[in-house]
């Protein structure tokens, strides 16, 4: 079997960048042969992929999250134009609206996401997307904005109603979490077992969010295929099947060849 984790904050996972490389390591021998290492801001992209560039199973997003809303740095742009060309750069984000907290106001937020989804499409370069209590807002956003190359949803945590509409999108992909493996994700759940397979995604959203079989640890992408272990027996599915179908979704949407 072969596994992608299509959004770990592997930076996050211990201070030290040797951690980092064994953390990205032992996720291979798992048989996660791809990662996407997400940063919230570019400064922390830079850092990020020079401790983590000899990884070959680390592949990068460049991005401005919005809780960096209130100061993105002023030449955030020109900063995210010089990171997309680095070996192993595949997506922007990640990038989005949170509502959740005060994260400057909306419509600083929204001009922020609007303009890395125009970055995104003038680069063809995927958009990982964060939501939190702006679904309406972003929904409409992206109809407006919608991308060529493809749009992620990363840890869903709508309901299959949002998913819907939201999967009338072309090249629009669904990306779940560990939050899937809990009880209390109903709605969550309801999305996987009812969406189209070929826009499915899976992450492990490292170190946050663990799943259930491991919960009261620091999450990891290793911990990954206990969450497509899930969903296969939520489909009733094997569970070599499924993960073939979702490693080649990741291979597809970030335009990658292993």
């Amino acid at each position: 079997m072969k596994f992608f984790d299509t959004h770990a904050h592997i930076s996050l996972i211990h201070d030290d960048p040797i951690e980092q490389l064994v953390a990205a390591q032992e996720a291979k021998r798992e048989n996660v042969l791809g990662i996407l290492s997400i940063t919230n801001n570019i400064r922390d992209f830079f850092t990020a992929y020079e401790n983590l560039k000899t990884a070959s199973n680390v592949y990068f997003a460049i991005g401005v999250s919005p809780s960096e809303t209130a100061n993105p740095g002023r030449d955030w742009e020109d900063l995210l134009m010089k990171g997309i060309t680095y070996p192993r750069v595949v997506a922007i984000g990640e990038t989005g609206l949170d509502y959740d907290k005060k994260y400057g106001s909306k419509q600083s937020q929204i001009q922020l996401f609007i303009r890395q989804l125009e970055l995104a499409e003038m680069l063809n370069k995927p958009v990982v997307i964060h939501n939190r209590n702006a679904s309406e807002d972003l929904l409409a956003i992206l109809r407006e904005k919608v991308t060529n190359r493809g749009i992620i949803l990363h840890c869903y945590s709508e309901d299959w109603n949002f998913a819907q509409r939201a999967l009338e999108l072309p090249n629009l992909y669904i990306s779940f979490s560990g939050n899937i493996t809990y009880r209390n994700t109903k709605g969550i759940q309801e999305t996987a077992f009812e969406m189209p397979l070929e826009r499915m995604l899976v992450e492990t959203e490292s170190p946050f969010i663990v799943p259930a079989e491991f919960r009261g640890k620091r999450n990891r992408p290793s911990y990954l295929p206990s969450i497509v272990a899930f969903i296969a027996r939520l489909r009733n599915m094997e569970m070599e099947e499924l993960s073939a179908i979702l490693f080649d979704n990741s291979l597809r949407v970030f335009n990658i060849q292993l």
